[in-house]
């Protein structure tokens, strides 16, 4: 297991994850498939040449989701009791296929739940085209659910 449980985060930290993922066509149009989203804008070539980005931009929940997983290892995979929210989502340009996504996550509050089993902790998220000079494509609040670890199960 790589998560962290609830004790082992600090407010303030941020935690940059190794992993990166390189957006294909495939998992653009797989995504949009999976979620019934036809967005032309998404899918069709020619309809995006003539748009102001000028070809197809990744589905946007796509790359939010993205950003989400490339977390996960280094931060809730195995100690997460579930995910609470995720708030104040941005994305200040659009994601291409062939661009290079790196996350990293920054620790920006965290509580023990009020029966001191569990605790709450809220990360600050950033996405990165690592091909474009480090270009910040999406940030977003992720509000998890922990376990303590004298508290999980084994």
């Amino acid at each position: 297991m790589a998560g962290r449980y609830y004790e082992e985060f600090d407010v303030g930290e941020t935690i940059e994850h190794e992993k990166r993922r390189t957006v294909s066509e495939a998992d653009n149009q797989q995504f949009c498939d999976l979620t019934m989203n036809q967005q032309p804008l998404h899918l069709d070539a020619e309809f995006a040449a003539d748009t102001q980005f000028g070809e197809r931009v990744v589905n946007g929940l796509y790359t939010l989701s993205l950003a989400v997983g490339l977390t996960i290892p280094d931060t809730t995979d195995g100690t997460i009791v579930a995910n609470l929210s995720y708030d104040d989502v941005e994305h200040p340009v659009p994601v291409f296929h062939g661009d290079t996504i790196r996350a990293q996550s920054t620790v920006t509050d965290k509580r023990e739940t009020s029966d001191g089993e569990r605790g709450i902790v809220t990360f600050h998220v950033e996405a990165f085209a690592v091909n474009r000079d480090d270009e910040l494509v999406c940030e977003f609040d992720r509000t998890a659910l922990s376990l303590k670890r004298e508290h999980a199960e084994d």
